[in-house]
């Protein structure tokens, strides 16, 4: 990919988010990011919000027309699918993880887990640990074909360490690079890579 369209990419898959949050993904500099951002703004591209950015529709759509090009070579690459295949398969794993860890079910209704079952939680996180061991050797295969998604890696690994270490809001919480947080932007960044749609 070019600068440019590194820094778009991640502005897609942050959908809105700062500068540096945007950089970091693009594995930029924030001078070359800010520079690709403001021409973006400048060109109708790009909107900013509060110090956020995101991609206008137009935008992304032609992103995505480049990504067949840019992409062509892992949606080849048979490691490359074996590893998005197996990705998705433990994706259902993920998304039960993180309901359980959301909601309790009291006398068969679910509802809101308010964190005070300490058990309950540390299940939970035990559970994510477990996939994250199955997760390891995937997202070494992915990041040994596109060396960019070892972010992904460590991202993933410093969130799990954090709630191990007794911060429960790394599990999920959005409003930091939590577990769930950066495994949907990975589920993303994936889908976005093999040109494929996201199962509701």
């Amino acid at each position: 990919m070019t600068e440019r369209d590194l820094v778009l990419h991640a502005t897609a898959i942050k959908r809105h988010a700062p500068l540096p949050a945007i950089a970091h993904l693009a594995g930029l500099p924030e001078a070359t990011a800010q520079a690709v951002i403001d021409q973006a703004v400048a060109t109708g591209r790009v909107i900013e919000a509060r110090g956020a950015y995101a991609l206008t529709p137009l935008a992304g759509v032609a992103l995505t027309a480049r990504y067949a090009r840019h992409f062509a070579g892992v949606r080849e690459d048979a490691a490359f699918v074996g590893a998005y295949e197996g990705f998705e398969r433990i994706n259902r794993t993920l998304k039960q993880i993180i309901t359980d860890w959301q909601t309790l079910d009291i006398g068969g209704a679910k509802v809101a887990n308010d964190h005070s079952d300490k058990a309950h939680d540390e299940a939970v996180i035990d559970r994510l640990g477990a996939l994250h061991e199955q997760a390891e050797p995937i997202l070494a295969k992915l990041a040994g074909r596109l060396p960019r998604l070892q972010y992904y890696a460590d991202k993933l690994l410093a969130a799990l360490e954090a709630a191990e270490d007794g911060d429960p809001e790394w599990v999920s919480d959005i409003r930091r690079d939590s577990y769930h947080t950066v495994w949907f932007e990975l589920h993303e960044e994936l889908l976005r890579t093999m040109g494929r749609e996201r199962e509701e």
